[in-house]
């Protein structure tokens, strides 16, 4: 797959909600009112109530998780989650509308310390706004150990 990189693996869409973004603030235990009072997001300089910073996990809400590992032909049971990086072009608000497209951007095999190989997949995720503007950009990195011997 490195050949012909990056790859578009899907897309998702969705609106950013507030009952969403008050869903997240209580899971992550965010205490922030500006993420749950509207009165205190225009006074922080806000539109509306800003999203918090790991509001795109709800996209996988959104995908079919099982076709995109069967699409780059992982081995699920084997895989784990090296990293995540967001950066955010601009805060993410509640009446938002994202498009994100997830493309894999570097796919290669490396020796593991305990011999076997791992095959590490990088994805970066850009999602739009409704104007097509980028918002977020997102980075994972996942991790497929190789099989127990």
């Amino acid at each position: 797959m490195a050949d012909s990189l990056p790859v578009v693996v899907d897309r998702v869409d969705y609106d950013v909600e507030r009952g969403k973004i008050r869903e997240f603030t209580r899971a992550t235990f965010t205490t922030d009112p500006v993420h749950t009072d509207s009165a205190a997001a225009r006074d922080a300089g806000f539109g509306d109530v800003p999203a918090t910073l790991t509001h795109t996990v709800v996209a996988g809400h959104q995908r079919d998780q099982r076709a995109f590992v069967d699409a780059l032909g992982l081995a699920l049971e084997r895989v784990v989650v090296g990293s995540v990086t967001w950066t955010y072009l601009r805060p993410l608000t509640a009446g938002d509308h994202v498009v994100g497209t997830r493309r894999v951007v570097d796919d290669v095999q490396r020796e593991g310390k305990r011999g076997g190989t791992m095959r590490i997949v990088t994805l970066e995720t850009e999602y739009v706004d409704a104007d097509g503007v980028p918002v977020v950009r997102l980075e994972e990195v996942l991790i497929e150990r190789g099989e127990q011997r």
